[in-house]
Order: structure tokens, then sequence, then C-alpha cells
């Protein structure tokens, strides 16, 4: 990255986080470097581009039309690095992905063993975490490429598009009395102590949204324990301890085992989609879009991932 680019790349994340402070932790930069480039920023300019504060800094005038103009700069500058990268004969191809939990246990580890088949060229720097924290790193151009269970806020600089529509059931343990039933009301599941995912998770927000558009408040739910894996509730509800509503993906090797069972509620059919999240503004080098477009081959997808691990 040159100088420039530097300094533009400084005075946009302080534009857009109206703190040097926070700028500086987020660029992993010194505070007095961060002040020092936004000082020769105005001085190559001749303009005052922020207005300095005990609560932060505010652009003005001259700041507000300077990143407007930036934006659409550095914009076109990685555009350029992408292209040109593209033309690099033998230059690897890295693609940095990040997943939500449930997909990056059980979706794209077999997914990254296809694709080091075909394109052993390709390398993966891949991020797990919830569907927030995902979206967030899409946003901050920390990763390229997101992919998430459930709803995603909506974002005029974030491109979601779908790739799987993923099965919520309800999960009991293997001798609980509902085991032989082929399904269950919705009322039912208020008198059931209940194993959730944490609050952020796609999961849970799924679930809540689903309950919530059927007439039954989450909070009518005798939620016991919030648990921050998938892996986390499976184990309890094998335990015993009460009864969980999460993705038809993951429990398929526990039913088999006899551990686990899968109910569906009755005249309700709990989804959600997988989506693929890129920016807006980012531009896509041809191994990125070799990636999404294979998402997005159904067939494919369903080859690579084999029928007993999706169900639907």
């Amino acid at each position: 990255m040159s100088l420039l680019e530097q300094q533009l790349q400084v005075f946009k994340e302080v534009a857009e986080v109206k703190n040097i402070t926070l700028a500086a932790k987020k660029l992993h930069m010194s505070q007095p470097s961060i002040s020092i480039q936004i000082q020769n920023l105005e001085q190559e300019y001749g303009a005052k581009f922020l207005d300095r504060t005990n609560k932060g800094v505010t652009l003005t005038q001259a700041g507000e039309v300077f990143y407007q103009h930036i934006c659409k700069v550095l914009d076109i500058m990685g555009e350029a690095t992408g292209k040109i990268k593209d033309l690099t004969e033998d230059q690897r191809g890295l693609i940095h992905v990040g997943a939500t939990l449930t997909i990056g246990e059980y979706v794209l580890p077999h997914i990254l063993e296809y694709l080091n088949e075909v394109r052993p060229e390709i390398d993966f720097r891949a991020k797990i975490a919830n569907t927030e924290i995902i979206a967030q790193d899409v946003l901050e151009k920390r990763i390229h490429i997101g992919l998430v269970e459930g709803p995603v806020h909506v974002n005029k600089e974030l491109i979601v598009q779908g790739f799987w529509q993923d099965e919520l059931v309800v999960v009991t343990p293997y001798h609980h009395p509902w085991a032989n039933r082929p399904n269950i009301a919705l009322a039912e599941l208020a008198g059931e102590r209940m194993i959730t995912r944490e609050q952020g998770s796609g999961t849970r927000r799924v679930m809540e949204l689903a309950l919530e558009e059927r007439g039954l408040d989450p909070g009518q739910l005798n939620v016991t324990m919030e648990l921050g894996s998938t892996q986390a509730v499976k184990q309890v509800v094998a335990a015993g301890l009460g009864i969980a509503i999460i993705s038809a993906l993951t429990v398929t090797q526990e039913c088999k085992q006899h551990q686990l069972r899968m109910i569906k509620i009755r005249d309700c059919q709990l989804s959600r989609p997988l989506s693929v999240l890129t920016h807006a503004k980012t531009y896509q080098t041809k191994d990125e879009r070799f990636f999404i477009n294979f998402l997005h081959d159904r067939t494919q997808l369903e080859s690579v991932l084999g029928s007993s691990l999706l169900i639907n």
C-alpha cells in the first residue's frame, strides 16, 4: 500500500468512526501517527477537514467533500489492484471467508475439501463467528465473502444472496416422551425446558421470528440455558436437560447413533436461508467469483455435501 493510499484509508476510518482513538485501535496504529497523517492531508490540500471536540471529531464542509471523493478513489484503486492480480499468472489465489458457526462446522469443511482437490492453487483463510460479526467484517472489508444463516440487517453496501434453505427442527433426547411422535403442536413448546443459542446467533434469531409470526411469544419459552455453540446445545439435549430448535444440518449423525431425535412442528415449517454476503463496492477476484458461483450451483453443491448431510 502506498503512503497516499494509507493516508486516505486513515482519513476514511476516522471520518466513519468519528474518533481518532477508536480509529487507531481498528487500524492497529498509534494515535499520534493517525493525527500526523490527517494533518499532512490537511496541509497538502490547504483545508481543515476535521473539527476536534472532547467527544470525538466531526467533518468540516471541506472534509465532507474530501470524504465523498476518496471513497470513490479507494474503490477504484481496490478494483485496479484486483484486476492486476488476476493478470498475474503465478499468483496463488487467497480467499478470506467468514462463516457462521453452523456453516463453519457442518458445511464449509466439506466445501473446502472438495475445492482443494479441484482448485489446489486457491488458499483459504476462514473466520468463524456469529452472523452480526461476519456481516460487520464484510462491511469493513476485513473479509470479502461471508456465509451466514438467517436474516441480515439491510445495508445498501451489503449484497445478500441465498444459496440454500436450511430447515430448523425440534431436537429431543432419544428417549424423550415425544421421541416416537411424527410432530408436535407449536403450543407444546412452552411446557418444555428449552436450550437455545446465544443472542446474536442466526439460529436463535430465525427461531424467534418464526415463533412470533405464528403467534407464540418467544418470551413464553422456558429457556434454561443459552450456549455459544451448536455442539454444546446438542450435548446438553442428549444429556436429557431439555429440548432445542436447531438446524437439521447439525444433528444427522446423532440421530443415526440414537442420541437425539428430530421432530417437526405441526403445520409449521421453520426454515432459514443460508446466504452469501459480499460488499457492493469491493472488486471480486476471479477465484472469489469461482467460489461464489460454486455456492450457487445447486447440483454441484448437493453432490459435494451429500444427501445425508442436507435434509430438505
